[in-house]
């Protein structure tokens, strides 16, 4: 499948895009001039007219999608093997396969729009601009991690850039989303939250509870439902007897995005940002798809086929659609991304291996952000003789 079709670049004519090549008459095009290209299915709406498939856009983001998605992929890699070395503990949920969903929600907002997500949330805290080194100390359960090592894979978090975890609780994070989204409509901020979840937990009954009010609200939230076709091990179609996820709001709009393609993410959560400060909620069913298992203990083979994944990845891959927008049309060589790739993970090696010199929080840190400040109380060890600390 074509990852997309060129329509104009500075031509008005329509151009159909050639076969993949490694030549080449130029090198990285880091231009900003625009690009028209159109997403490669049409969206699926409910209840609302979509979006335009022709897409704006640039060789500069381009190449910065390229870049972003291949960090992310990288990143992603070498915590499977650093799980696998026992230097990542407990629960690890890996994001390699999705990352066009992370990287186009944040081309199409800003910093000031809030974020929540589940526990597959490595990508999304890299997608608004968290530090490679942080995120392996988290992982890590280190005292330099985003979360000061006390949260580890499942709660990371960057309050500065608005992005609030990070949840291990099975669709917990949607009313708190509402929450946040409810909030900026109170505080007259003109901004917007994405709340997201996956089809695993589309048939939470908080989710419509908190759509509900949202809806008799108008809040600004748009419900993101990352559908990668599978709840841990289990298929959609066992699960959802509507899997249509995108209408599952009945009275609230909604329309289905090929998740893998990141153009068709950034114009429909464009759409959606718009549409959300208007008129309240509305649904995204990004249809994508992990190539890990669910987490570190699925091996993500006894319920889906070896052919079946390797299918997704020579046909819907995000980050070779975007490579072959870049080679086709004369924005970069072969050569110079598979450079750029090597580059990364040499970046990713080095955080690695800073984020491995990071010292273990201290064991008080137990007993911070637990209680509000100055609450007095006493912490006993186990014979209730000996007071161990005071917490703060």
């Amino acid at each position: 499948m074509a990852a997309a079709v060129v329509l104009r670049r500075l031509r008005p004519h329509r151009l159909v895009a050639p076969a993949l090549t490694t030549t080449t008459t130029r090198g990285v095009s880091d231009s900003t001039d625009p690009l028209t290209i159109e997403t490669s299915i049409p969206y699926k709406s409910h209840i609302v007219d979509p979006p335009s498939r022709e897409v704006t856009t640039t060789p500069h983001e381009l190449l910065t999608f390229f870049r972003d998605m291949s960090v992310m992929r990288r990143a992603e890699i070498a915590a499977d093997s650093l799980y696998k070395s026992k230097l990542i503990r407990g629960f690890c949920h890996l994001y390699d396969g999705q990352e066009a969903v992370a990287v186009g929600m944040e081309a199409a907002i800003t910093r000031s729009d809030a974020i929540i997500t589940a526990y597959r949330d490595h990508c999304t805290y890299l997608a608004r601009g968290g530090d490679l080194v942080a995120a392996f100390a988290e992982l890590m359960g280190r005292r330099d991690g985003c979360s000061r090592g006390k949260g580890g894979s499942m709660h990371f978090y960057k309050k500065d850039a608005n992005f609030y975890g990070g949840h291990g609780i099975v669709g917990a994070q949607v009313p708190l989303g509402c929450g946040l989204a409810f909030a900026q409509r109170y505080r007259k901020e003109g901004t917007v939250t994405f709340d997201l979840y996956g089809d695993g937990a589309a048939n939470q009954g908080q989710l419509f509870e908190a759509l509900n009010m949202a809806a008799l609200w108008k809040l600004p939230v748009i419900l993101v439902c990352e559908n990668n076709h599978y709840g841990m091990g289990t298929a959609e179609w066992r699960a959802s007897k509507s899997p249509a996820y995108y209408k599952r709001g009945d009275y609230v709009p909604g329309l289905k995005v090929d998740g893998m393609d990141v153009l068709a993410v950034k114009q429909a959560c464009k759409f959606a940002k718009e549409h959300a400060l208007e008129n309240g909620p509305i649904i995204l069913e990004m249809d994508t798809y992990r190539y890990h298992g669910h987490s570190m203990s699925d091996p993500g083979s006894t319920y889906r086929t070896r052919d079946e994944i390797a299918g997704i990845r020579q046909e819907r891959d995000p980050i070779e659609r975007v490579r072959k927008l870049l080679v086709t049309h004369d924005l970069a060589t072969m050569q110079e991304l598979k450079d750029m790739e090597k580059e990364i993970r040499k970046q990713v090696d080095t955080a690695i291996a800073k984020a491995k010199e990071s010292p273990m929080p201290d064991p008080s840190e137990l007993f911070t952000n637990v209680y509000a400040n100055d609450c007095g109380l006493e912490s006993f060890g186990v014979d209730r003789k000996v007071v161990r600390t005071v917490l703060p």
